[in-house]
C-alpha cells in the first residue's frame, strides 16, 4: 500500500477518535464536573495517539511536515462535519463549505512543486 494511502487511513482513524475525545463530552458528560470530562477525553485521546504517531512517522518518509499538517487539517474537517451533523445533531452550515474551499487553496499551496 502506498505511503500516502497508509498515512491518510491512519489519520482518518485518528481524527475520528480525536473528534470524539474533543467534543462527545458536550453531549454525554455536560452534567459531570469538567475534570471528569477532561480525564475521560484524555483517556480516549490516548487511542488517537496510537494512530496519529505512526501516521505521521510513515507519512514523513515521503511528505514534508507542512504537507502532513494540511492533510491532517483537511481530514479533520472531513471528519468533523459528519460528526457535527450526525452525532451532535447540529445543522450543517454554508460556513463548512467556505472553510473547505479555503483548505483546497491551502492544499494547493502546500503540495505544489
Amino acid at each position: 500500500m502506498p505511503v500516502v494511502a497508509k498515512t491518510v487511513i491512519l489519520l482518518i482513524g485518528s481524527n475520528i477518535v480525536m473528534t470524539f475525545a474533543w467534543y462527545a463530552h458536550l453531549r454525554h458528560l455536560n452534567h459531570k464536573p469538567w475534570l471528569v470530562a477532561a480525564l475521560i477525553s484524555w483517556g480516549i485521546a490516548l487511542f488517537e495517539y496510537l494512530l496519529q504517531v505512526p501516521a505521521n512517522r510513515i507519512g514523513h518518509t515521503q511528505l514534508e511536515l507542512g504537507q502532513l499538517k494540511i492533510m491532517q487539517e483537511v481530514i479533520t474537517l472531513g471528519v468533523f462535519v459528519p460528526f457535527a451533523a450526525l452525532y451532535m445533531k447540529e445543522p450543517v452550515r454554508l460556513n463548512y463549505l467556505w472553510a473547505g474551499l479555503c483548505m483546497c487553496g491551502a492544499v494547493y499551496f502546500m503540495f505544489r512543486r
